[in-house]
């Protein structure tokens, strides 16, 4: 076998025990909540041993950090939201109706993933304070990214008049927000169809022409 079959086959097997524990942590986090879970409990889950993964993460806040990040991208990746392709392809939609409705399918998708694991960032947070420290607290990323759909949106063909840039960012940021999916979803039962219907509706009264 050459050599770089070699290191491929290892690096897919890093990478597999990588996703493995991963997996493991973000159930156990959910399950048992961040504080509660040690860093033996994921191995046992995973199926490895509790060095692999000081070795692969270093500690319990690092793995805490790539289970919320991968989560909320959907996949490993290093690619950042706003250069994901249902982000610029809904951005380069013609209209702005053609967008919205490209964008809040989107954006749901990724509010399946991510607003289940909210509640368990606040309260990961409140029992260790130094959490907070492993994401940027100078800028939100959430509105950045939704400032950039509100910039494109508003100078489309089909953009109402009148609304600023500034006015659809807050709507885009308020209306899909991980918190009023969970509210509509997660506690009030709504399947997925009738939320995504009914905050594209919302969203379409208030920023497309009409």
């Amino acid at each position: 076998m050459s050599d770089v079959k070699r290191t491929s086959k290892r690096t897919q097997k890093a990478q597999e025990t990588r996703r493995r524990i991963r997996a493991a942590a973000l159930e156990l986090f959910l399950q048992d909540g961040y504080g509660a879970t040690n860093l033996q409990d994921v191995a046992e889950k995973a199926g490895v041993a509790v060095q692999t993964i000081y070795f692969v993460f270093g500690n319990k806040r690092t793995l805490l950090k790539e289970v919320v990040d991968v989560t909320i991208a959907g996949d490993d990746e290093p690619v950042a939201t706003m250069d994901r392709p249902w982000y610029t392809d809904a951005l380069a939609a013609g209209t702005a109706q053609d967008m919205l409705r490209a964008y809040v399918a989107g954006t749901t998708s990724v509010l399946e993933r991510v607003a289940p694991i909210g509640r368990m960032m606040e309260a990961a947070a409140a029992s260790d304070p130094e959490i907070a420290a492993l994401w940027p607290h100078d800028v939100n990323p959430r509105y950045v990214v939704q400032h950039r759909a509100a910039a494109a949106l508003v100078g489309k063909p089909g953009a109402r008049a009148g609304v600023s840039v500034e006015e659809a960012a807050d709507l885009l940021y308020g209306l899909l927000s991980p918190e009023l999916y969970l509210l509509l979803v997660r506690e009030r039962g709504w399947p997925r169809e009738r939320w995504e219907r009914w905050v594209g509706d919302t969203l379409h009264a208030q920023l497309c022409s009409d």
